[in-house]
């Protein structure tokens, strides 16, 4: 074989020895947190989306994104021909039993006449009998004429009793009506504020969805609104990690629209309902260190820190093996325990010192 055909077998021999030595790094003393991940999103407080209770035709809006409301300021108004014609039909039956129920209205005067008729006939007819009942006792007369005003006297007082029940019976069913018709009026004085629908809340509209003239549901979404200065944070954590987390622990916020900043805030709420197409947990957050310009639904991620150590000795975690073992050596293994873990780094707290080489896994 020629020397130089050795000399460059030799050559690539050697490179090749080379390319294929393991990567090997010595443990560092390093601060390291433990963090939970959670992705989630900016939320105005008490942002909610605005509904209608009632069906109808977008006839007026009055507000524009951006605008800012209080209690009770008119957002919306739907067409409410159908309500108003209710209303005035509530009303007038109201007047009319107010009207009915007045103590000199047409039905309980002519009722009201009909018992007093009743009564000045009851006390006629007992006169006679009074009277005929006498001459029968000085023997003048017959029984027959006594017994006849008897009952004819009967007749009478049978006759102002039922006129004097009929008249007590009107005068309930008026106070009746008159109490129903008062009811009706008010409900129907409450439906028609539902075709005005007014912000609940002191803030900012956000969004307007809906266009006039368009047909409204109590399903259909017209706006967002939320506070115009309050903001808080909502997460999804993984049910992996939902048991080492608590409220108080502190939160680390990194944001696309403010890239390479940290924000701090505190853990407020956790959920404690699981969401089953998801399998997380909703949490909630408030900021600690807030920027200076926030919006709804700007995107976040998060970590929530579980525990905090300086001057740890940690090795990268893609070199521990099997969650317990490190190689010292190409093909030797030894266990080590473990403290905090980071998304990049392990601690170490026995096993390893900082003079020890460790060998990363293939």
């Amino acid at each position: 074989m020629k020397p130089n055909l050795i000399f460059s077998l030799l050559l690539l021999l050697t490179l090749f020895s080379c390319s294929k030595e393991r990567k090997h790094v010595k443990p560092i003393v390093s601060d390291i947190t433990e963090a939970v991940y959670a992705s989630g999103k900016v939320k105005a407080e008490e942002q909610y989306n605005v509904f209608s209770t009632v069906n109808g035709i977008l006839q007026t809006i009055y507000v524009m994104p951006g605008d800012s409301v209080s209690v009770g300021t008119p957002m919306f108004g739907l067409d409410n021909i159908t309500s108003e014609l209710n209303s005035q039909n509530a009303l007038l039956a109201l007047q009319l039993s107010e009207e009915n129920n007045k103590k000199g209205s047409d039905k309980l005067k002519e009722t009201g006449l009909t018992v007093d008729l009743a009564y000045q006939k009851y006390l006629l007819d007992s006169s006679l009998y009074q009277r005929q009942k006498k001459l029968w006792e000085q023997n003048v007369g017959s029984k027959v004429d006594l017994e006849q005003k008897e009952l004819t006297m009967v007749n009478s007082r049978t006759a102002y009793k039922t006129a004097e029940s009929k008249f007590n019976q009107l005068k309930s069913n008026l106070a009746k009506e008159l109490k129903n018709a008062g009811l009706n009026y008010s409900i129907s004085q409450k439906l028609a504020k539902d075709f005005v629908i007014k912000s609940s809340i002191n803030g900012k509209v956000y969004d307007v969805l809906r266009e006039k003239g368009e047909l409204i549901t109590p399903q259909t979404q017209l706006a967002v609104v939320g506070s115009s200065s309050k903001f808080s944070i909502e997460m999804e954590v993984d049910e992996n990690d939902i048991a080492k987390i608590k409220v108080g622990q502190e939160v680390l916020v990194n944001m696309d629209s403010y890239k390479g900043e940290v924000f701090t805030a505190k853990l407020t709420e956790i959920n404690p309902i699981m969401k089953e197409r998801t399998h997380t947990f909703l949490v909630k957050a408030q900021f600690i260190q807030a920027p200076k310009v926030l919006y709804p639904n700007l995107s976040l991620e998060a970590n929530i820190v579980l525990n905090t150590k300086k001057n740890a000795l940690v090795i990268p975690k893609e070199y521990l093996v099997d969650g317990k073992y490190v190689l010292i050596s190409e093909e030797e293994k030894r266990e080590v325990k473990i403290g905090l873990k980071d998304y990049k780094k392990v601690e170490i707290t026995e096993g390893l010192d900082s003079t020890q080489f460790i060998y990363k896994p293939l």
